[in-house]
């Protein structure tokens, strides 16, 4: 099969098509024919030597696929031959196949197109799981979710709307558009408004129950100041990088609680029960039509390289799709 494969890290550069042996499914697993995958910042990161990815024989990155189940092993029951699903990985999904346990891989609900349903699983897992699984957020209550238009961003708007939750995002002034289509209820310039004010503003000075942050560094203590009594911040990335000082009493007046999060590194098991939880509480959503990847732009797969330069320069609202069959 073809494949993007990390011979060496790098720049864009690096990321090379080549000719690989194909997977074969283990006794629990099914071997999906990927029609989609997307960029996430992560893969940008595993590039560059800074977020190490699983052992594999070729290093192939990609955390998310969508496709048809082509071949099963022995012990698998929920899918066959001829299904359209989609799921995440801990890598591998920059090529035309791969093989996954049968309980990661959901079904693709009709009418979903598998073209679009490789841009949807790592971006909504990890901004429900932080916001709902993690974070408490039920209906009626406020979140704040830094870079709105990013992937996790628009996924995140989706996600607060189809539980009844209300939303503040921050953004770049030119893609506030695409955070109020969505339904954001307040979308804050972060290059010229202060997000604090903003939140205070929005919600009578009571603060938001839950940050989702991508970005870190000199935004902790703004985000603990944006928070309401025992409210929770969600760190599911550091774009900003370096450590920040903080006041650690502010935690304490606030009965804040700061928790940092991944998906890539959490045990096989994990990923099954969050995968069918996520399944049983948002795929209704998708099949309705009330939720869908944002799709920025789409990439063949020898074009990687161009993708992670338009997400490296923050260019991008949305996802950025890889076409693979």
């Amino acid at each position: 099969m073809r494949a993007v494969v990390l011979e060496e890290k790098g720049g864009p550069e690096v990321l090379q098509v080549r000719d690989v042996p194909d997977p074969t499914a283990g006794p629990e697993e099914v071997l999906v024919e990927i029609v989609s995958s997307a960029v996430n910042r992560a893969d940008l990161l595993q590039r560059m030597g800074l977020y190490p990815g699983p052992p594999m024989e070729h290093e192939i990155p990609g955390l998310e696929f969508a496709g048809r189940v082509i071949a099963t092993g022995p012990r698998v029951t929920e899918h066959r031959v001829g299904d359209a699903v989609m799921g995440i990985s801990n890598g591998g999904c920059y090529a035309e196949q791969i093989a996954v346990h049968e309980r990661q891989a959901m079904a693709v609900p009709d009418g979903f197109p598998l073209a679009d349903a490789g841009a949807f699983p790592e971006v909504f897992i990890t901004a429900w799981d932080a916001l709902v699984r993690q974070g408490g957020l039920t209906s009626g209550r406020w979140a704040l979710v830094h870079a709105g238009a990013s992937g996790v961003g628009t996924a995140a708007i989706q996600v607060c709307k189809a539980i009844g939750a209300r939303i503040a995002v921050t953004a770049s002034a030119g893609k506030h558009e695409v955070c109020r289509s969505l339904g954001a209820d307040v979308v804050i310039d972060y290059r010229s408004e202060d997000f604090v004010d903003a939140v205070k503003d929005a919600t009578r000075g009571v603060g938001v129950d839950v940050v989702l942050d991508v970005i870190g560094g000199e935004y902790l203590p703004r985000n603990i100041s944006a928070l309401r009594l025992g409210g929770r911040i969600i760190q599911v990335g550091v774009m900003a990088g370096g450590p920040v000082p903080f006041e650690v009493g502010s935690l304490l007046m606030k009965r804040a609680t700061i928790r940092g999060t991944t998906l890539r590194a959490r045990p096989i098991e994990e990923k099954v029960a969050i995968t069918r939880e996520f399944a049983a509480q948002i795929l209704p959503h998708v099949a309705s039509g009330a939720i869908a990847p944002v799709i920025d732009s789409r990439y063949r797969l020898d074009e990687v390289g161009a993708a992670h330069e338009r997400m490296a320069s923050n260019a991008n609202a949305g996802k950025l799709v890889l076409e693979v069959v």
